[in-house]
């Protein structure tokens, strides 16, 4: 139910659903209230434009992202790195049979990182699905493939893909490390995810470090900031999308 619930969530929190909705009430108070009509036209414009122009956009991940600080430690070496899923186009994955990215494929390479320098003994990955065809790509199972064809031994890959959301990594994820006594982790996902994975790991008893990747306030935009672009409307929607799923889950007791 929690599942159902966080996307209908996920799909009001749009801005491109404010907008739609905004236009559709002026079309039914076009007749009945046109001063109305009017003004519930120009605040939908108006959403729309500021939610795909780069500064708001940079703004809202930047807020995002502020929590997400790395305390990685360069002096240990940990019994595992536990990467979150989220890098994966599963559709496209499944058509092709190779790994297909999406725009956050620095996850799975950073954990890839530290196991091939020998910073971490183990990589976890914890990336399950959210198809419940028995045939569904599992991401986890993908990336195990991958890492492991680019030379990382088998016995170091642990897979776990059950979870299916942020608290479900946190839950699979504390029962892997306490049934292998690992004492030292570092957990990888994006930066605007991490201040919200941090809280539900914590929530579960762990205390991992955190190596934050894929940072997205201050990557340079092309010239005219203010020029709307799709791009930086999904940038807004993901960043709005997570400071609200924060809200939630502190309130459901999912993060600390």
């Amino acid at each position: 139910m929690f599942l159902v619930l966080s996307k209908m969530l996920d799909l009001f929190l749009a801005p491109l659903t404010w907008v739609l909705l905004l236009l559709l009430a002026a079309a039914f108070l076009v007749r009945r209230g046109p001063g109305l009509a009017r003004g519930l036209l120009v605040t939908g414009v108006a959403v729309l434009f500021l939610a795909s122009t780069r500064p708001v956009a940079c703004a809202l991940v930047g807020w995002a992202e502020a929590g997400a600080v790395r305390t990685l430690r360069p002096d240990v070496v940990y019994d595992a790195v536990i990467v979150l899923g989220g890098g994966l186009e599963p559709v496209a994955a499944e058509e092709t049979g190779e790994p297909e990215f999406n725009d956050s494929p620095e996850r799975v390479l950073r954990g890839f990182e530290l196991v091939r320098s020998g910073r971490a003994r183990n990589v976890l990955l914890s990336a399950g699905s959210l198809d419940p065809r028995p045939e569904a790509v599992v991401e986890a199972e993908v990336l195990g493939r991958m890492l492991e064809a680019w030379g990382v031994p088998r016995e170091r890959i642990v897979l776990e893909g059950r979870s299916r959301n942020t608290r479900e990594n946190a839950v699979e994820s504390a029962r892997v490390v306490r049934e292998r006594g690992w004492q030292r982790v570092v957990l990888v996902t994006s930066a605007m995810h991490m201040p919200r994975a941090l809280g539900c790991f914590r929530a579960v008893g762990l205390s991992p470090d955190a190596l934050p990747v894929d940072f997205h306030a201050h990557r340079p935009g092309p010239a005219g900031g203010w020029i709307p672009r799709a791009e930086f409307l999904e940038l807004s929607t993901d960043a709005l999308r997570e400071l609200a799923g924060r809200v939630v889950y502190q309130v459901l007791g999912y993060s600390r």
